[in-house]
């Protein structure tokens, strides 16, 4: 634990670290104020030598301290907090970065590079004394009601993959803005990234969510959702695909990508404003599918809803949250927070616990 204990938040010195498949994005906190923030890109080439995701962390902690030094950083933090990974399901919150959050990422069963956010963060901060290694909402938060819990078989439950981090953060956000408590709202949060994740948030509760990530809800600008169960198994034994290359495809190479040869909605809905038809066509087909997933929490709730709100990195355009506020607003006021801001949450989850105001977690 951390023994120092400043007069002031802003004597706080907080760096977060979240790994993507292409790039680490780190911050530096000095309180709530951002001192540094930068997007470390990695090429294809420098990441094919290595065999397995994992292999990656020494490669990528490198270039962070590089990076740190370049701008003058000195490694005197008090917590070091990283992205969560694709683990085993927990109740959300601060987690303390032990050794079995370790192995579990370095054995993790799904393979994304955020799975290293923990490795990295841990390695960093046991290098500087009294520093908290910390982690907060992974994607695997799962705090689903028993009856969320079902599908029609029972060797394929569903699971609660989502973005934990975002999602609880600007909920949190919104309740402070009216002046409440995230724990006293009934909120419906959309995601709308490269996948999109639509949650009931009861109470300060996700007791409802899809899994965004491989298998469940609207499709989005690179993934699948939901597919017809029966054509997608004829698809399986067709002798076309792989099963390694049809996880690939749902997960990253379906939607918007696979219908039109992009994910770039920026330029995608410049092309339906100019008037490309099959453009346009498509985006109102996801966003469509995303108010009808978003109506349906609505019944988990039964009406109550005090809140809808969109955010993400598509909240940017508000081609697309018009359309979906158009169909739901009927059920509570919808509300627009553009941006994914998971460094933002990160940094505030280090600062709670370093404050005492959150109470980190063992992670067993």
């Amino acid at each position: 634990m951390n023994s120092r204990t400043p007069n002031h938040d802003a004597d706080f010195w907080i760096l977060a670290i979240n790994p993507g498949s292409t790039s680490t994005k780190i911050a530096v906190f000095r309180g709530e104020t951002a001192i540094l923030v930068k997007n470390i890109s990695h090429e294809a080439s420098e990441l094919s030598q290595f065999v397995e995701t994992t292999d990656q962390h020494e490669f990528r902690k490198q270039l962070i301290l590089e990076e740190l030094s370049a701008n003058h950083i000195p490694l005197r933090f008090h917590a070091v907090i990283g992205r969560g990974g694709l683990g085993k399901p927990i109740s959300g919150g601060v987690y303390h970065i032990n050794d079995t959050l370790c192995n579990d990422m370095r054995h993790a069963q799904r393979k994304h590079a955020c799975n290293l956010g923990c490795l990295i963060a841990a390695e960093i901060a046991e290098t500087i004394p009294g520093c908290l290694a910390l982690t907060a909402d992974p994607v695997v938060v799962d705090e689903l009601i028993p009856e969320a819990r079902f599908s029609g078989l029972p060797d394929t439950p569903r699971r609660s993959i989502w973005h934990a981090l975002n999602q609880r953060a600007i909920a949190r956000r919104y309740a402070r803005e009216q002046g409440k408590r995230y724990e006293e709202l009934n909120l419906i949060v959309c995601h709308l990234g490269g996948g999109v994740s639509i949650a009931a948030h009861h109470q300060g509760q996700a007791i409802d969510v899809n899994n965004a990530l491989d298998g469940e809800g609207p499709f989005s600008p690179e993934r699948a959702g939901t597919l017809p169960i029966g054509d997608l198994i004829r698809l399986c034994f067709s002798g076309r695909y792989q099963e390694a290359e049809l996880l690939r495809m749902v997960t990253g190479r379906a939607g918007l990508e696979a219908h039109i040869g992009s994910k770039d909605v920026k330029e995608l809905v410049s092309r339906a404003e100019a008037g490309d038809e099959k453009v346009r066509l498509l985006i109102d087909a996801m966003t469509y599918q995303i108010a009808k997933s978003a109506a349906a929490q609505a019944a988990v709730f039964k009406g109550k809803v005090d809140a809808i709100l969109l955010t993400g990195g598509m909240a940017h355009a508000p081609y697309i949250t018009s359309r979906i506020a158009d169909r739901i607003d009927w059920i509570a006021p919808v509300h627009t927070y553009p941006g994914e801001g998971e460094m933002e949450a990160l940094g505030q989850n280090a600062l709670g616990v370093l404050t005492g105001e959150l109470t980190a977690k063992c992670y067993e």
